[in-house]
């Protein structure tokens, strides 16, 4: 069946895409599933595959953790939002883990107001129980302090933070953290990752994963697509 020329029909809603359906029905398959797994199930399936195809174990040893605030929209209830005095950012917080490769292991969103140490608490202990392998991560400065320790004796985790160098001005590539900030830029290219419009947070971290769907899909396809080496004759 030929595809419509969206150039002849206006868009269905809510950004929605007219070769869809209505936009009620669209979101409500989406909420099941969120709600039944399957949204997780995907991604991680995707992700084990990514890591497969880039030559590396389905399971990561090592991950990168970090934060970012975005701002929320008005559909945002005011008990799951906050404010985060650093960023000056009235919203909500990503938490995000990721491996090497930048490929999303977990994700936690909390008000804007959480601090990045309390929000580990809650996010490595349970990448540790569905990552065996796990056994570093690497983070920031905003992860200093008993945390380290923490990880150490109730996770066997080792916590390593990443220092930004004080005599350097300006935009600084630090290693390993340089990982997941590319990961917040990938995000960030999905328009509705911009801010946070979802009233529930477990919403969001279903779109994030979802927008990591995406990108791992496109991969995967491009490897998929890439022309067989014919051998010498």
């Amino acid at each position: 069946m030929a595809r419509r020329n969206p150039r002849t029909r206006p868009w269905n809603g809510r950004g929605t895409h007219p070769d869809f359906p209505p936009w009620p029905r669209v979101y409500a398959f989406f909420s099941r599933w969120r709600d039944a797994g399957l949204v997780t199930e995907l991604h991680e399936r995707l992700r084990e595959a990514v890591r497969t195809s880039e030559g590396r174990g389905p399971e990561p040893s090592a991950a990168v953790v970090d934060s970012q605030s975005v701002k929320a929209d008005a559909t945002v209830a005011h008990a799951s939002r906050g404010f985060d005095a650093g960023k000056r950012i009235n919203g909500r917080k990503r938490h995000l883990l990721t491996d090497t490769l930048g490929l999303l292991l977990d994700v936690l969103v909390t008000p804007a107001s959480t601090t990045d140490r309390d929000a580990a608490r809650m996010l490595l202990p349970a990448a540790k129980t569905d990552f065996r392998r796990l056994a570093r991560v690497w983070a920031d400065g905003g992860y200093t302090g008993h945390l380290t320790d923490w990880t150490s004796q109730h996770l066997g985790l080792a916590l390593e933070i990443v220092h930004r160098h004080e005599d350097v001005r300006g935009f600084q590539a630090l290693p390993r953290r340089w990982v997941v900030e590319r990961s917040f830029a990938w995000l960030l290219r999905s328009r509705r990752l911009v801010r946070d419009y979802e009233r529930r947070t477990d919403t969001s971290e279903a779109v994030i994963r979802w927008s990591m769907i995406a990108l791992m899909n496109r991969r995967l396809a491009a490897r998929h697509d890439q022309p067989v080496p014919t051998a010498a004759l």
